[in-house]
């Protein structure tokens, strides 16, 4: 049968349809990944404010503490809607970024290292505005795909370096300064545009459970998306393209970032279809039976009051211990029982060691391809390939953790395990420099670093609960700041600058020097330290995947279930109530049985009422 509605009334539907509400998500948190490339402006920072290693170290980690420490976000986004946390980001975004490209080239007088520490920490912390206002809300509105939706999400987030990489060719040339001015202005328009399309949105009453259909049409798209731009990073390693080269493969870029649009409208034209033949089968059907309960609201005021006065009085070390116990896992956790716990100390533990190893390496890609001798250009592919296998092995462990949990039972934490055990690999092939084994470096980590994200979050989500997920979901993202300071700032950066320095006689301590280390040994027992603390990482988790076994051999997501089911009911109507005490009706019911809550009678057949 045709759509119901005008082309208005469809347009309308689709944009505050939930899938449009996805696809909101997908386009701003594919720009909110800057963070991803600073190996590739760091060059321009270091030459143009005459840093050394150890002060662009220093930077990177404030980046790092920006982009993952988002409890302020979090907090926001309990008390207040989406839209204002995506314009709260979008302000620090373009504040952060456009005051370091003023700096660069030489707007503004040069900043002290403080400042620009702080200009990058705020723009850097706008992706964390970015992750909390669309991400956590898309894990809301599709609670029993979290992990798929996750993968997806985060995806989109790791692709967002490659797609900048692509497009500022194509806006501003040859000008790596000026990626930091988009930088600046691209994420905030994206948010400021969706900022009202993000948004919790329930699903209708009489709706049917989410399908995961769509969501592999869009990790379809997705990796086409990531082919294409795999292919062409790989023919920018051989072939010289032209400025008008560049601008047809960044419209290419635009189009597949908007292919998903067709699976967004097909989907609500479904839903759409399905409500219509709903209604019309409705209307040719007689009427249900109206089963209505009064409930005498006064008895049950008073049988609440009695039970309440007869409670002890607990005292106020009772209170704090009761605040502090932990509820069933998979139960809605409290702030506090989370940091608390144990499962969360674990899991942090390990994503400091797994988390701040990889991200290193990444940080540091630039600096370690110019000391084992790569050319210019094949250092640009090395970040490339990396922000694109990460944002593939966001895809694979939301989407493979998601199908083995609910076909074989396999818990997400051991599939954790296996992920930092693999990036040890890359790590040791940084640290002996096997030749031209950099290519491979960048896929392991960049694999190992994106399919750590979606495991984390997923983690938090079903062990901890969604009530509090804003913050929790930011909590966890601050081990990677620890990491990245404790395993970039304080070993890798002192490393490098005293090998550097022992290379360079002339160098005097304490001056600022741009020091230049080559060869081998520059990143060597650095990434022999990431490695023995990834090691030790992936035997700590072992500890989260023993304490969850149990946990993850049930039904984690039968809730959730159960409230989609209710949700399948029909319609309220006007002045009827139904045995949940809310306004509804029950049609097509034969038999119900009702429980009276205040005298423990039971009535079946008919209309039920209670004491007036």
């Amino acid at each position: 049968m045709a759509v119901p509605g005008g082309p208005l009334y469809l347009t309308t539907r689709v944009i505050q349809g939930r899938w449009f509400m996805v696809y909101a998500c997908f386009l701003i948190l594919s720009a909110a990944g800057a963070t991803y490339i600073f190996s590739i402006y760091s060059p321009v920072l270091k030459s143009s404010l005459h840093y050394n290693q150890q002060t662009l170290n220093t930077i990177s980690f404030f980046k790092d503490l920006g982009a993952n420490v988002g409890i302020i976000s979090g907090l926001i986004n309990e008390v207040t809607p989406p839209s204002v946390v995506l314009l709260l980001g979008a302000a620090m975004n373009l504040f952060g970024y456009l005051m370091i490209y003023l700096a660069i080239i030489s707007r503004i007088s040069r900043p002290p290292v403080w400042q620009m520490c702080l200009f990058i920490c705020v723009g850097a912390n706008s992706q964390t505005f970015a992750n909390t206002g669309a991400l956590v809300t898309c894990v809301k509105n599709f609670p029993e795909s979290r992990g798929i939706v996750l993968g997806l999400l985060k995806c989109f987030v790791g692709l967002s370096g490659a797609i900048f990489t692509q497009l500022y060719p194509a806006f501003y040339g040859d000008d790596s300064k000026s990626l930091l001015l988009l930088i600046a202005w691209l994420p905030a328009a994206i948010s400021i545009f969706f900022v009202y399309t993000i948004r919790i949105i329930k699903p209708p009453r009489g709706s049917e459970p989410v399908k995961t259909r769509p969501f592999y049409y869009f990790l379809y798209l997705t990796v086409a998306l990531s082919g294409y731009l795999l292919v062409f990073i790989v023919l920018e390693k051989v072939t010289n393209f032209s400025r008008a080269e560049y601008i047809g493969n960044g419209a290419v870029v635009i189009f597949l970032l908007f292919l998903p649009v067709v699976v967004v409208i097909n989907e609500e034209l479904n839903i759409l279809k399905k409500q219509s033949n709903q209604l019309e089968q409705s209307e040719t059907k007689p009427p249900a039976p109206v089963i209505v309960m009064t409930v005498n609201e006064s008895s049950n005021t008073s049988v609440e009051t009695s039970i309440e006065d007869k409670l002890p009085k607990t005292t106020a070390l009772a209170s704090i211990t009761k605040m502090l116990r932990p509820p069933a896992r998979g139960e809605d956790y409290t702030i506090l029982q989370a940091l608390f716990s144990i499962d969360m100390i674990v899991l942090f533990f390990a994503t400091v060691c797994g988390v701040g190893g990889t991200l290193t390496a990444i940080d540091n890609m630039g600096q370690i391809g110019q000391s084992l001798g790569y050319p210019s250009k094949s250092i640009s592919t090395f970040v490339s390939l990396v922000s694109i296998w990460n944002a593939m092995g966001r895809l694979a462990a939301g989407f493979l953790s998601e199908i083995f949990l609910k076909k074989y039972n396999f818990s997400r934490p051991l599939m954790l395990t296996f992920v930092l055990l693999l990036a040890c690999a890359g790590h040791l092939l940084i640290a002996f420099g096997v030749p031209n084994s950099l290519y491979i470096a960048s896929v392991i980590i960049g694999f190992c670093f994106g399919a750590q994200w979606p495991l984390l979050f997923a983690i938090i989500s079903e062990v901890f609960g969604l009530k509090y997920y804003s913050t929790l979901y930011n909590l966890g993202g601050i081990a990677s700041p620890i990491g990245s300071y404790i395993l970039n700032v304080r070993v890798t950066g002192r490393l490098y600058d005293r090998e550097a320095a022992r290379q360079n006689k002339a160098a005097v301590a304490g001056v600022v020097n741009d020091l230049t280390c080559i060869g081998v040994k520059c990143f060597q027992l650095s990434f022999l330290i990431i490695t023995a603390a990834t090691v030790v990482g992936a035997m700590v988790s072992l500890i989260l995947v023993v304490r969850t076994r149990n946990f993850y051999k049930g039904d984690i997501y039968a809730k959730f279930r159960e409230t989609t089911a209710e949700l399948a009911l029909a319609p309220p109507q006007n002045g009827e109530k139904n045995f949940a005490g809310g306004e509804g009706r029950i049609d097509g019911v034969e038999e119900v049985v009702f429980l009276d809550t205040v005298e423990g009678r039971r009535e079946k057949d008919g209309i039920v009422e209670g004491s007036k």
